[in-house]
């Protein structure tokens, strides 16, 4: 699609509720630059449930601009499968022809599926290389490394690239981290092969060479000196321990290039690459931390600014008639039911901000909804509607609209207290745009840090595009997550 050069692919995979006709994003392939054959590394994983029909659209574009939205860059074509049908194919690959574009060949999508391992461990190495071969006429190569994970049929699937270094012969790449089951799926004999590459620009990498290990052998090099004999043995050559655990961590396999070693009798290799360091460490789950006794604690902070309307009028946002809750109340029922299950003592801190609140009529943003500035914890879901109900009958509704002092206070009780035992939760339900914006960027950001998460749920009709800032939202400790925004700060 572009006129000087090849296209920028990016592949965007949507889904299909149960039920449903909508289709919504589940996620994002990353995008590969000049190139009609992209095999992507950033892989979707999926629940697969056998007795529902899974339906799953997948789009290509080529992006043509930084903007997020898919209607600002070039359409390729697209593809509709059901989940059923990759994993019921033949060796779990499944060839689709792209259509969409009338009258045009769009070219085939391939969707190679398999079942993730239970196993959660994280490897982080770091690997540098030595005397590759020169690939460029003017100067050094730029080489690069992608890795492969072997698949039951023989055949292997990409699962990491590292960044490139320019111009030189011996790199050392950065640590990084991948997922073992991504690596290897969980099986530590499964071959891994890594083809060295040198960048070019147009996209036509030229390719230094391979060599093959496994997870089991890589992990080896946290104790002992591991040299591989390229060359000598089966296809990418055998191996033999030349040193001991006091000689320190590192791994020596030689780099092959087949083609070369074919045309030149005395080729013996095209560099080496040496494993600099190689950890594991285990990923918890949710699961784990409750088990292991993590409590959660539940904070509840609602918006009291004058834009929600009289609590008195049916139009408002706080107004509650006789056969239906506000639409706060609704919000702060349907997340705390949930959270309340992993709150032993269901003691819930409630907070409320942007209003004047009695005796001298001034603005808080973090009075308590009990009006014990003490103990401002409420004994339930209920005990928060209570407090809440009260609260409205007591206070004036003002403005602004004002973040950063209630999550400058969670924040502060969960500094208290970091060993994994307590997680904090808060949850801030609005109506609109935030007013301080920058200083809650800044509570958010000290915050990252401390076991704690925020959630921000919407309300109302009111346009929410003050509180996007980038395309998603975090994960994990200290992460913002938004119910009904556009997106988190």
């Amino acid at each position: 699609m572009d006129t000087f050069s090849k296209s920028d692919p990016v592949v965007i995979l949507f889904v299909q509720g149960t039920g449903s006709s909508e289709w919504k994003e589940f996620g994002r392939t990353e995008v590969i630059d000049n190139t009609l054959n992209p095999d992507f590394v950033r892989k979707f994983v999926l629940d697969y449930y056998f007795e529902e029909k899974q339906n799953l659209r997948f789009d290509v574009y080529n992006v043509d601009s930084k903007s997020c939205s898919i209607y600002k860059q070039d359409f390729l074509g697209q593809a509709f499968v059901a989940l059923g049908e990759v994993i019921g194919s033949q060796r779990g690959r499944l060839e689709r022809a792209l259509t969409g574009v009338p009258g045009k060949r769009c070219g085939t999508i391939l969707l190679l599926a398999e079942e993730l391992s239970n196993c959660r461990d994280i490897v982080t190495m770091q690997l540098c290389a030595n005397k590759l071969d020169k690939k460029d006429f003017f100067g050094k190569s730029d080489p690069f490394l992608v890795f492969y994970r072997s698949n039951e049929d023989g055949t292997f699937t990409i699962c990491h690239k590292t960044e490139v270094v320019k111009n030189t012969l011996n790199p050392v790449w950065q640590p990084f981290t991948i997922p073992v089951r991504a690596l290897c799926n969980g099986d530590y004999d499964r071959t891994v092969k890594i083809d060295v590459y040198d960048w070019d620009r147009d996209g036509s990498h030229d390719f230094i060479g391979e060599f093959a290990t496994s997870y089991r052998e890589l992990s080896r090099a946290q104790s002992q000196f591991t040299v591989y004999e390229v060359g000598q043995g089966p296809q990418w050559g055998s191996f033999g321990v030349v040193g001991s655990p006091a000689a320190g961590s590192a791994w020596c396999p030689q780099v092959l290039n087949p083609r070369k070693k074919c045309k030149k009798k005395k080729y013996v290799n095209s560099g080496t690459v040496t494993l600099l360091s190689f950890s594991v460490e285990s990923e918890f789950t949710f699961v784990d931390y409750i088990r292991g006794g993590t409590q959660l604690n539940f904070t509840v902070a609602i918006d009291f600014t004058a834009s929600n309307g009289l609590p008195s009028q049916p139009t408002s946002l706080h107004y509650a008639s006789p056969y239906q809750l506000s639409a706060y109340a609704l919000a702060l029922k349907a997340v705390g039911e949930i959270i309340q299950d992993y709150d032993s003592d269901k003691l819930f801190p409630a907070y409320g901000f942007g209003a004047k609140v009695p005796p001298d009529g001034k603005i808080s943003h973090q009075f308590p909804l009990n009006n014990n500035v003490d103990n401002p914890s409420c004994a339930g879901i209920e005990g928060v509607l209570e407090s809440y109900l009260q609260s409205l009958r007591t206070v004036q509704l003002y403005g602004p609209t004002n973040f950063a002092p209630v999550i400058n206070q969670v924040a502060g009780t969960a500094a208290q207290v970091t060993d994994g035992s307590q997680y904090h939760v808060l949850l801030i339900i609005t109506d609109g745009v935030i007013s301080d914006m920058m200083q809650t960027k800044e509570a958010i950001v000290t915050a990252s840090a401390l076991p704690m998460s925020i959630i921000i749920v919407g309300v109302g009709p009111a346009e929410f595009d003050g509180e996007r800032d980038g395309p998603g939202t975090g994960r994990g400790p200290g992460d913002a997550r938004t119910q009904g925004l556009s997106g988190a700060p």
